[in-house]
Order: C-alpha cells, then sequence, then structure tokens
C-alpha cells in the first residue's frame, strides 16, 4: 500500500455535536483509521463508533495512539494547548473554531505548525459548503466597497440551552459564531481590518455576571467596507430576523434567503441557504432597474452530516497533496482577532483600532 493509500490516524478529542460528526465523517472516509475517541466521560455513542477505544485524557491517548492527525472539538479554552501538543507529538491537526481564546495563542499554534511542518485547518466550515462559496463569489464579482449584514441569533432551550451555557463559560456568542461570518466578509474584501465597535448585553442569571449572551459589532475595513454582526443565544431571543445573510455593493447586492418556517436552534439552518438573490443596480433610461433579481436555487444542498464530510476529506487532501494553507491559517488568526476586539470593545464601551 503506497503512502498516498495508507489511512491517516486520526485521534478525535471531543464528542460533543461538531466533535461526534467529525468522528462519523472520519468512520465513513476509507482514507482514515480512527484510532481513539477522546471525552471526559463516555457519551451515548452511535453504533458507528462504539467499537473504538475510548480514553477520558487527552495526553494519555496522545502518548499511546500516536496519531497521524489530531482532531480537536473540545471547548474552546483546551483548543491551542491540543493543537500544540499534537504537533509537538508529530501530528497535523484539525481544530475547530475559534482557533484559541485570544490572539497570542492563535498565532502559537500557527508558529507551531510552521516550526513543524504540521497541517493545520482550522474548522471554517462554511469554506466547504458550495453555496456559501457561490455566494462569496458572486459578491466579489459585484465589487466593493461593500456593507455586510450578517446575523446568527439562535432561540435555544432544553440540550440547546445547555450547551450555549457551557459554551459561555469561556466564549461570548460574538466570538463563537463570529468568527465564521467574519471570515466571509474578509474573503470578500481581501482588505485589511482597521476598527472595531462592539455592545452586548447579559439577559439571563443564568450565566456569569460577567458574561453576555447578546451582542453586536461593526468592523470597518480599509477599503471603506464596513460589516454588522449579531449573535443571541438563549429561550427569550426572536425568532424573527435571527438570520441575515446580505452584502450590498454600489453595484448591488446578494442575499441568503430563508425557508419560511425555519428554526433558529436547527443546526442545518445555520449552513442551509434555500436560495440565493442576486439584485443589480443598473437601471435603463426610464431609470427603472435593467435586470430582474436573479434568484438561484440552493436545493439538495448538503446538510450538517455532508459538510462535516467534505471538511474532512479537505484535512486528508491537504495532508496527502501537501497543500500550502498559508492564507488558511493567518485568516483564521485575522477571523479571531475581529471577534475577540468587538468583545474587548463590549467589555470597555471603547472602539477598538487593530
Amino acid at each position: 500500500m503506497s503512502a498516498q493509500e495508507t489511512p491517516v490516524r486520526v485521534l478525535v478529542a471531543g464528542l460533543g455535536n461538531m466533535g461526534m460528526s467529525h468522528a462519523l465523517a472520519y468512520h465513513a472516509n476509507p482514507g482514515f483509521e480512527i484510532v481513539g475517541l477522546v471525552s471526559r466521560s463516555k457519551p451515548d455513542l452511535p453504533d458507528a463508533l462504539k467499537a473504538y477505544p475510548h480514553f477520558t485524557g487527552y495526553e494519555e491517548a496522545l502518548a499511546e495512539t500516536r496519531p497521524d492527525l489530531a482532531s480537536v472539538n473540545t471547548y474552546s479554552d483546551s483548543h491551542a494547548a491540543y493543537a500544540i501538543a499534537a504537533m509537538e507529538a508529530g501530528a497535523h491537526v484539525f481544530v475547530e473554531k475559534p482557533l484559541a481564546t485570544n490572539v497570542v495563542d492563535a498565532r502559537r499554534v500557527v508558529e507551531t505548525a510552521k516550526a513543524h511542518g504540521r497541517k493545520l485547518v482550522v474548522g471554517y466550515i462554511l469554506r466547504h459548503h458550495p453555496s456559501w462559496v457561490r455566494l462569496i463569489e458572486e459578491a466579489r464579482g459585484l465589487g466593493g466597497p461593500y456593507v455586510f449584514r450578517l446575523n446568527l441569533n439562535q432561540q435555544s432551550s432544553g440540550p440547546s440551552w445547555h450547551t450555549h451555557r457551557q459554551l459561555m463559560e469561556t466564549t461570548p456568542p460574538i466570538v463563537d459564531c463570529g468568527v465564521h461570518y467574519v471570515d466571509v466578509m474578509c474573503q470578500i474584501t481581501d482588505a485589511k481590518p482597521v476598527k472595531v465597535r462592539g455592545m452586548g448585553v447579559r439577559l439571563s442569571d443564568e450565566i456569569a455576571p460577567d458574561m453576555y449572551n447578546y451582542g453586536h459589532f461593526q468592523v470597518m475595513f480599509e477599503d471603506g467596507s464596513v460589516g454588522w454582526y449579531e449573535a443571541g443565544w438563549g429561550p427569550m431571543m426572536s425568532e424573527t430576523a435571527f438570520f441575515v445573510k446580505d452584502i450590498v455593493s454600489p453595484n448591488g447586492c446578494v442575499s441568503i434567503v430563508m425557508d419560511e418556517g425555519a428554526k433558529s436552534d436547527d443546526i442545518d439552518a445555520h449552513t442551509k441557504t434555500s436560495r440565493i438573490r442576486i439584485h443589480r443596480a443598473e437601471t435603463n433610461a426610464q431609470g427603472r432597474f435593467a435586470n430582474e433579481d436573479t434568484l438561484l436555487s440552493m436545493e439538495g444542498e448538503p446538510g450538517h452530516q455532508e459538510l462535516c464530510d467534505r471538511e474532512q476529506a479537505f484535512v486528508l487532501k491537504a495532508i496527502r497533496e501537501d497543500i500550502d494553507l498559508s492564507r488558511h491559517m493567518n485568516d483564521a488568526v485575522q477571523s479571531l482577532n475581529i471577534c475577540l476586539a468587538a468583545d474587548e470593545s463590549v467589555r470597555s464601551g471603547k472602539e477598538v483600532e487593530l
């Protein structure tokens, strides 16, 4: 069996929603071989994953299994340490977003990848979604400067609200989800971000006094583009306009149009686009629009598990084909930097220059 055919041995750390989906992606892809699953307690596993060795300690699992790839899907505060430990032990790394909880640690992870010649892929799942790839392509075709209007609010209860409260032990919503959408902004403009202004409100006594479960921020770019992002979690959040994905330029706009009845706590609704609407600002001699809006049907687009399958297929390709991930890693640091600056602005009440 050639090196290109030998399965990549993967250790999966963290078996929450994303970790479980990634583990299933590795299980289904013959290019991977799962050598261990890591979680503090053994969860109720689907039949496909029950036979794999289970560990409760990451360091022990890393030393015992010596994987080719560590898949880090734990809570954000352990991402940087786990990724660095894996790379220093000889493994490539897939790490869920955000890359770290501060920019210094994020840069340390990237520098470790470069120093050891490891592949580092960050879990920006929208980069593997054909509809979002098309959205970015259409927006770039319009030309800037841009206005980005993006949000993702989630009316959560029961297990969903429990998960959100756990996430907010380390990370506010505008950082946890915001890195995805700021990454989209940065892919469209290619311009440097220059300043950020954020605001947030604590709307629940069930979270720490210094945490907030609703926030929004504005970011300004060097080319004059401006972006707005909003994220709120909890049982008090509104289902009205919870999903806004709208990119405006002098030449028109491109938007994602959701199906009526979509629910904000449905994980597939976070990525499914239903339709893309393209509007062009060009007018005719009578001053009326020269073209009707174009609606692109996204019927049959991938769901959550298929997106995870595609993302891990990219990880395999990056390892086997030695893909240069420099831009990918730099983008991950930049989007985190913007979202953390927004969090700093929320807490200080002041605009942050980048």
